[in-house]
């Protein structure tokens, strides 16, 4: 990378809550915030935001008319767009670039009228400006008031971490100085519970962590939902604001057997981290925050790419998804926000289930990996200084 890209806020909205003292908070807890609730007759596991956030969400949506008829998705990405900019200092009306994804996209809606389709064969006027997938940046612009270019986009788990590879690239072009990226999910739907079950990949068994994410002893699928919208803005150049910088970034794609496949040594992720980390030595890197979903191939195939690029000096591993569920376009910048808290502590947010690892006394590099369904992997570094 040709110039310093600094981190100067990351707000998120997600079962952690929506402020950095609850965030960390929440995070020194080994209780996980994954519970089992009713779901269109079905008892599902399920990882909510707080209801006081909901409430927050809804007075939004009846604070303006134009605000009514947006989904879930949009309205926690204004929210957490707003908090962003004002942590950064940034202004409504400024230049910059905004770059916001969702793998789902308007969830809620799109189901709201595809039932009422299917019952009356007609369906509501707002139908399609609010579920199109480029709602969301389009309306955090609108919001902002922002001069500069806005971007959606969905590639599936891997979304929010594309956007900030997309930006990163303005930015080191010399056509942006500043911009907001994140993602949005709000997928605790019926029809979404349906198709991961479909698939075979949810959790069945009411455990102390429903979700085993990095067990790598486990025999079932595990993986659970959650709902978050999270933004962080980023700038050009050395900032006395900034909470990490950016220092390598890595991108790849796996050849896929079917849809939802991933090599058994995630070869995505093997390339990805090697162009993260091309200009800094392996032993630099002090721990990595993985996607690990908490499914039994997507979680070994993973740590064995891991192995593969480190050998045997493994940095720390982690993850959140045990803690708070798999919340798809918005998971890639909850594992940045777990990174710069550890790295801003100084402290390593372990798995409590996890075998323990021996901790290093600095946390001064900290590797993000995400991935989706298509393969689609990323891997971000980022750094204290």
């Amino acid at each position: 990378m040709k110039n310093k890209i600094a981190i100067t806020s990351l707000a998120s909205i997600s079962p952690l809550g929506n402020t950095i003292d609850s965030i960390w908070k929440e995070y020194l807890s080994p209780k996980t915030l994954i519970t089992q609730k009713e779901c269109n007759g079905i008892n599902q596991f399920m990882a909510e935001i707080p209801a006081d956030i909901k409430t927050e969400l809804e007075q939004l949506r009846q604070s303006e008319i134009k605000y009514k008829a947006l989904d879930e998705t949009v309205l926690m990405a204004i929210l957490t767009s707003r908090q962003a900019i004002k942590q950064a200092k940034w202004k409504m009306g400024d230049d910059f670039g905004i770059n916001i994804g969702s793998s789902r996209g308007a969830t809620h809606l799109f189901e709201k009228y595809h039932q009422e389709f299917l019952e009356t064969g007609k369906t509501a006027t707002l139908s399609s400006p609010t579920t199109t997938l480029g709602n969301i940046s389009s309306w955090v612009a609108h919001d902002l008031k922002n001069n500069g270019p806005e971007i959606s986009h969905s590639i599936t788990c891997s979304t929010a971490l594309h956007a900030i590879l997309n930006a990163v690239a303005w930015l080191e072009s010399g056509l942006a100085d500043k911009f907001l990226v994140g993602g949005s999910e709000s997928p605790l739907t019926a029809f979404t519970f349906a198709q991961m079950n479909a698939l075979k990949i949810y959790a069945k068994e009411n455990q102390e962590y429903p979700c085993r994410a990095f067990d790598l002893n486990k025999t079932k699928n595990t993986m659970v939902l959650g709902e978050a919208a999270a933004m962080a803005c980023l700038e050009k150049g050395e900032k006395q604001n900034a909470l990490a910088y950016i220092s390598g970034i890595g991108y790849a794609t796996d050849d896929l057997e079917h849809n939802i496949s991933i090599s058994d040594e995630a070869n995505c992720f093997q390339k990805s981290m090697k162009m993260a980390l091309k200009n800094y030595n392996l032993s630099d890197v002090d721990a990595i925050v993985m996607h690990c979903p908490g499914t039994l191939k997507g979680d070994t195939s993973e740590y064995k790419a891991i192995q593969k690029v480190f050998g045997k000096n493994l940095p720390m591993l982690t993850t959140n998804k045990w803690k708070l569920g798999h919340t798809f376009g918005a998971s890639g910048i909850l594992s940045l926000e777990m990174a710069i808290l550890m790295i801003r502590h100084n402290t390593f947010i372990s798995v409590p289930f996890a075998e323990k690892q021996e901790e290093r006394k600095q946390i001064n590099n900290v590797l993000i990996n995400a991935v989706g369904f298509g393969g689609n992997a990323v891997s971000i570094l980022i750094s204290k200084n």
